[in-house]
């Protein structure tokens, strides 16, 4: 992959001397990751304590999460723009309703502008220790050691690619990269492509390579539920419309986020919603697939919404092209062929991964250690919780940004981030105020609140549909998925409830934080 790197930010002005490579050594709050989430949490932190000092290290060389590593031809996002964006940064000027991967990407860039002077680029977190006598985090970068009294870690949910282990893949000499980590100096033209997976990385990039390969073969082991995709250039009148009147794009904004809520209804409350949809996409299938047998191989058979519904116009068209076959899971590889379910070996000289993520076990869990001793992966032991998504007993003073059970299946998750930001100001202030020096969430209050979401999610559409999907962890539980409405995370994190916490030693110190505003973020 090859990327532009922007311009580093400066480092913060130094409040307790310096570290290694002029890295502050003590910080009130440290923010692990400059994606939307990181971004969400600095304007949130800077609009309500300005007082605290705060620095955000990124591991990149410029902002943008996960619109910075994924570069792969066709690579968009399938929520419309105007909600996908930060409800701080409004931006009139996205040239389509459904955002492109390079603007995306500018937009991260100029909001983290703003910031610049306290986020640091190129510098990964390694690890993060809680000193409980000095109540303090102890987090190792790759620049150096920063004491901290708040960590908030942002990585995102989709920021680790997985590779699945298949057999052969240490003998197969041709090229192997994946979607999020795309091999631009590897020409396709004419080349015998493999590609694995059907999900909403491969339903954008194979019609993207489609016209060039010699063959390209599709290894699905599961069909998608795919339903049209309603994008549409944004022309200049309408741009400078936006522009002129902030209003109207609100209101634009406002019209999506309602439109989007309603899908959950299906999802979530009343499963025959979805019937509509299902029609939508069978009618959509049927039109753009002309062979009878195709059209069976790529017709789901489990309930839609189970996995993520995908759009797109172009994906049954590449799968009903001359170049492509289309056939089951992808058994092993040999030095110059794919081997699917069935036996069949394909020629090949390229195998193309869009297999996803890994959210149900974040490799930053693995270097958080908290009171006891245990890193985060060892307590959640294969299923991640955590209280309002943000908190986890026995780690103080840590916030986690797009963490467990904040996912979502029908609208934008910045929608989520910046509540959570919200949430986060909340609780520093209330800190603040009682002059204490750590806040953490109790077991039970975690327990209950978790207990309460494993109900409601019981009878959902990813718990119930019948497909196996990453929203499942390794205990069997659904610990990516928010069960209902974005308005009622928004109102659940408009407000802190102390009684779910308990509270360090007072602080000494003579500081004040600003007080948090809860209105609406979007």
């Amino acid at each position: 992959m090859t990327t532009t790197p922007a311009t580093p930010g400066t480092a913060p002005a130094t409040p307790a001397g310096i570290a290694v490579d002029g890295l502050p050594a003590e910080i009130d709050v440290l923010v692990v990751g400059a994606g939307f989430g990181g971004l969400a949490a600095l304007h949130r932190l800077r609009t309500d304590h300005p007082s605290l000092s705060v620095l955000a290290v990124e591991r990149a060389a410029e902002a943008g999460g996960v619109w910075l590593a994924n570069t792969y031809p066709g690579a968009a996002c399938d929520v419309p723009t105007a909600l996908y964006s930060l409800s701080f940064a409004d931006n009139p000027n996205w040239s389509h309703t459904f955002g492109r991967q390079w603007e995306i990407r500018q937009y991260a860039t100029k909001v983290a502008a703003d910031y610049a002077d306290v986020i640091r680029y190129d510098c990964e977190m390694l690890a993060a220790a809680w000193d409980d006598a000095a109540h303090r985090w102890v987090v190792d970068t790759a620049h150096g050691t920063i004491r901290a009294r708040f960590l908030i870690t942002a990585p995102g949910a989709l920021s680790e690619p997985v590779i699945p282990d298949i057999p052969g893949l240490d003998e197969f000499t041709g090229a192997v990269f994946h979607t999020a980590a795309w091999d631009h100096s590897w020409d396709l033209t004419g080349r015998k492509v493999a590609v694995v997976g059907s999900g909403a990385s491969a339903v954008q990039v194979v019609p993207e390579i489609v016209d060039k390969v010699e063959s390209l073969v599709s290894f699905q082991r599961t069909p998608s539920w795919v339903i049209p995709r309603l994008d549409r250039k944004i022309g200049p009148l309408e741009r400078a419309i936006y522009g002129r009147f902030p209003k109207a794009h609100r209101a634009v904004r406002m019209l999506n986020w309602f439109t989007h809520e309603f899908h959950v209804v299906g999802m979530a409350h009343q499963p025959a919603v979805l019937r509509a949809f299902s029609h939508i996409a069978n009618r959509h299938r049927a039109r753009q697939i002309s062979d009878p047998a195709l059209r069976r191989r790529l017709t789901p058979h489990f309930t839609m919404g189970c996995k993520r519904i995908l759009i797109s116009n172009k994906w049954y068209p590449a799968l009903d092209h001359r170049s492509t076959t289309v056939t089951g899971a992808l058994q092993r590889l040999t030095a110059t062929g794919a081997v699917s379910a069935d036996g069949t070996e394909f020629d090949v000289d390229t195998v193309i991964f869009a297999t996803g993520f890994e959210p149900t076990s974040p490799p930053l869990a693995r270097v958080i250690t908290g009171r006891d001793g245990r890193h985060l992966a060892q307590v959640w032991n294969g299923s991640p919780s955590a209280y309002r998504g943000v908190s986890v007993p026995d780690f103080p003073n840590l916030f986690l940004l797009y963490g467990p059970n904040t996912n979502l299946g029908h609208s934008s998750i910045l929608l989520m981030l910046e509540s959570q930001a919200y949430y986060i100001g909340a609780v520093l202030a209330h800190l603040e105020a009682r002059r204490a020096q750590t806040v953490e969430v109790t077991r039970s209050a975690h327990d209950a609140y978790n207990a309460h979401l494993d109900t409601q999610l019981a009878h959902t559409v990813w718990n119930t549909g019948g497909c196996g999907s990453w929203y499942i962890d390794a205990t069997g539980r659904n610990s990516v998925m928010w069960p209902t409405f974005t308005s009622t995370y928004r109102k659940m994190m408009s407000h802190f409830a102390p009684t779910d916490h308990v509270f360090g030693a007072a602080d000494t110190g003579d500081r004040r934080a600003g007080t948090a505003s809860l209105a609406h973020p979007g």
